[in-house]
């Protein structure tokens, strides 16, 4: 943050009041603080020159002959919104200040002027200047972090979807496969709305247990069940004026979901073992691994749910539906890899990228993330060709297709065998959205012995 010495340096203020002495004085005295400053004798010169000169700060004598300061700030705020206005009265009174704040005034100072309360405000709005630019650079550099790298028209259309949401404050439905890139988007639809500098927080409905999501999402209170011996605010409450992205909401039961509609149509919250509604401030974003309008959805998310948000569905295509995204998404996670790893970037091979091209990608973007991070722990070299990227785990589209020609051609029984049975876990487990233990009953395998083979086979599981 810049000091602030550095701050008055950079800070031009403008002073608009009839009483020539009051601008004189108060320029000599600014200019000789470091600022600098220029003076307008009435409302309509004002103006003009806030449009030319284009200050930080601007004070604004409320009652002049031409145009009042009210009639002026009214004008001025909606055409110089960075700009601060302190109004200032020889005569005021508390309406006109508290009309002058809803304005949009960022304080009120009586004359005759202090100029130790002058140099006290400026300071405040310098303050809270450098504060908001760190801010705003911060989330600048966050949002970059969490871009959808790719040149697809699909994910063209999600990123005018995510603008197009951002803006609002409706509920909206993420839909895609496991690992295609749905956190990003409930990333970039929080950072780029109004909710930004509050908190963004997620709730997977498929890995909670679903006697433990209500309490998760709305609370409980104390003594409402044995054990429970403080009240809990559940995540809806504690994100006051935040996001809050409910992952897998096909994985919440029916009940639940009744009651989360009731918060988005009512904004308020009832904890378990509470008759008492709490106003809340949430922004919800749901996500599923299932394609609305199908018959598995309709059975799964509660058709109110759909309803509300039928305006609002953003659809993450799988990695092997956008394949122009795959060698822009090969370059953006080199180029992390090689920064983390203090590293040149690596060169891949024509034929090394073709394959990488070839592949299906059932882990989508994911586990090509992932499988990037392998290549340049497992390759020496700063040239990738196709054998390295064997070494780290590629396929050919062929043996990734699961065909049974492929796997006639593995050597031995025990290569065939394995490689069939880690295609069918990681299909079995996208179907489940990630879900381990839905995946073991619906296959008939104990969970322990499905977890053994997950990390016998290094499959992926994050949902």
């Amino acid at each position: 943050m810049a000091t602030l010495h550095e701050s008055k340096l950079k800070t031009k203020i403008l002073i608009i009041d009839d009483e020539a002495p009051i601008r004189q004085i108060l320029a000599e005295s600014l200019k000789d603080e470091g600022f600098e400053v220029l003076a307008a004798p009435d409302g309509p010169t004002g103006l003009q020159v806030l449009s030319e000169f284009q200050p930080h700060i601007c004070f604004l004598d409320i009652w002049m002959p031409k145009m009042d300061g009210i009639e002026v700030l009214t004008k001025a705020v909606p055409m110089f919104p960075e700009v601060n206005f302190i109004m200032i009265s020889g005569h005021g009174t508390i309406e006109t200040a508290v009309k002058a704040t809803k304005i949009g005034a960022w304080d009120f100072i009586e004359k005759p002027l202090s100029l130790d309360k002058v140099s006290l405000v400026i300071e405040h709005v310098l303050k809270f200047r450098a504060e908001k630019e760190e801010k705003q650079a911060l989330l600048n550099k966050l949002r970059t972090n969490i871009a959808l790298v790719g040149e697809s028209k699909s994910l063209q259309k999600v990123r005018e979807q995510i603008t197009s949401v951002a803006k609002t404050g409706h509920p909206v439905l993420v839909t895609g496969e496991v690992g295609s890139g749905r956190e990003l988007v409930c990333q970039n639809i929080h950072y780029m709305s109004s909710r930004a500098s509050r908190t963004l927080a997620e709730t997977n409905c498929a890995t909670l247990p679903q006697d433990l999501i209500e309490i998760e999402l709305f609370g409980i209170e104390k003594g409402s069940l044995p054990g429970i011996d403080k009240t809990r605010k559940g995540k809806i409450e504690l994100i006051e004026g935040g996001t809050l992205a409910v992952e897998e909401i096909h994985e919440m039961p029916m009940i639940l979901q009744e009651k989360l509609i009731q918060v988005i149509k009512t904004q308020k919250v009832k904890r378990v073992g509470s008759s008492e509604e709490i106003k809340v401030n949430a922004r919800l974003i749901l996500t599923t691994t299932h394609a609305i309008h199908t018959e598995k959805s309709a059975q799964k998310i509660h058709p109110e749910l759909l309803e509300m948000t039928k305006e609002n569905v953003i659809q993450v295509d799988p990695l092997r539906d956008r394949v122009e995204d795959i060698l822009p998404l090969i370059v953006h996670f080199g180029d992390i890899v090689a920064k983390q790893t203090a590293s040149f970037r690596k060169t891949i091979s024509e034929q090394g990228l073709k394959a990488m091209l070839k592949y299906s990608w059932p882990g989508n973007v994911r586990e090509l993330k992932n499988f990037i991070e392998r290549v340049y722990i497992l390759t020496p070299s700063d040239y990738v060709d196709v054998h390295d990227l064997r070494f780290a785990g590629l396929v050919d589209k062929k043996e990734s297709s699961g065909g049974t020609e492929a796997h006639l051609e593995m050597s031995t029984f025990r290569e065939a065998r394995a490689e069939f049975e880690k295609e069918y876990l990681v299909r079995k487990i996208q179907e489940n959205g990630g879900n381990i233990s839905k995946t073991a009953e619906t296959i008939g395998l104990e969970r322990s012995y499905l977890h053994r083979k997950i990390k016998a086979y290094g499959i992926e599981v994050n949902s």
